[in-house]
């Protein structure tokens, strides 16, 4: 290949027989997909190319022509709803919809020549690659010495796999859609702790809210707040590191994330009322303005027709 171009990688081969499908093939298994079930034959593109069956906006397609045919996929004993599951995922609306090229796809997790299935235990692994303080934080968590102990995979076992929705601080506390009421009952420990990681987030989000809509009062009535509201992107990204805390599950680290925050956010909130303070403070400077010089005007209106009333007889 290296007449053609020397970049080409020519491990492919050798990768496949490392495969679950290069394995099977060789056990006689004619069913598996080979280099021109996602490639092609004659309509052979390059993977940059958009057309290209292994472009990564393409590779869920191609995948599911046999993993989401379950006639086909019978005798595997394996799920055929990967596809429509990746359907409804943040990943698939990274990549298919904000045109993400980094977002994963099948072969991401999968790989695509040494394609293996990852196991229980190395799935969070996978996850690391893209989500890498999310697994730093869990691996010092009390949950990854529980998680082993009862076989559970790290990321999945709260984020599900294929169908990876958009997380929400609703996904932590007690509430309907908490993820800890999974494996916590009301009144343990854990319990406790997803609670208050709940509020946590809730008080410093009001917070913001709270804060923001001052400053949009403010900045509508003409006030000079652009400041302040640079000043309060902080407070966001606060928000944003203690939702990533959170996979401490801890106390410590988000409530040091919330608290500086709070302390943003309430700085902004002060900013944005002394904004209308001053504001108040202009309009009653204005409508006394308006009132004086419209007293001058009435006083020179009656000074000069009191000149004019005074010429007047002097004639006569």
């Amino acid at each position: 290949m290296r007449k053609y171009n020397p970049s080409l990688r020519t491990d492919q081969l050798s990768q496949y027989r490392t495969s679950i499908h290069g394995k099977r093939l060789v056990q006689g298994d004619s069913k598996v997909a080979v280099c021109t079930d996602c490639h092609g034959v004659h309509d052979l593109r390059p993977a940059a190319d958009a057309a290209s069956n292994v472009n990564p906006l393409n590779i869920a397609k191609t995948c599911s022509r046999c993993h989401a045919n379950a006639d086909y996929m019978k005798e595997y004993s394996i799920p055929t709803d990967q596809f429509t599951k990746y359907g409804t995922s943040v990943h698939r609306e990274a990549l298919n919809v904000r045109g993400d090229l980094s977002a994963p796809t099948c072969t991401t997790c999968h790989g695509n020549h040494g394609a293996a299935p990852p196991g229980v235990a190395t799935v969070q692994n996978i996850c690391s690659n893209c989500h890498v303080f999310q697994a730093q934080l869990f691996s010092k968590s009390p949950h990854q010495e529980a998680f082993n102990a009862a076989r559970l995979p790290g990321c999945v076992t709260c984020h599900s796999n294929h169908a990876v929705l958009h997380p929400g601080d609703q996904n932590v506390g007690t509430g309907a859609e908490a993820f800890c009421t999974n494996c916590h009952v009301a009144g343990d420990a854990g319990s406790v702790t997803a609670k208050k990681l709940h509020q946590n987030l809730a008080q410093l989000e009001a917070s913001i809210k709270d804060s923001d809509q001052v400053l949009a009062k403010a900045e509508s009535s003409g006030m000079e707040v652009s400041g302040a509201r640079l000043e309060l992107d902080q407070a966001r990204d606060s928000l944003t590191k203690a939702r990533v805390s959170v996979h401490s599950f801890q106390l410590g680290p988000v409530e040091q994330d919330i608290q500086n925050g709070l302390k943003v956010s309430a700085r902004t909130m002060q900013a944005g009322n002394e904004a209308l303070g001053e504001r108040e403070f202009r309009r009653k400077g204005l409508a006394i303005s308006l009132i004086f010089i419209l007293a001058t005007m009435f006083g020179l209106y009656l000074l000069i027709r009191q000149i004019e009333h005074t010429t007047n007889e002097e004639q006569t």
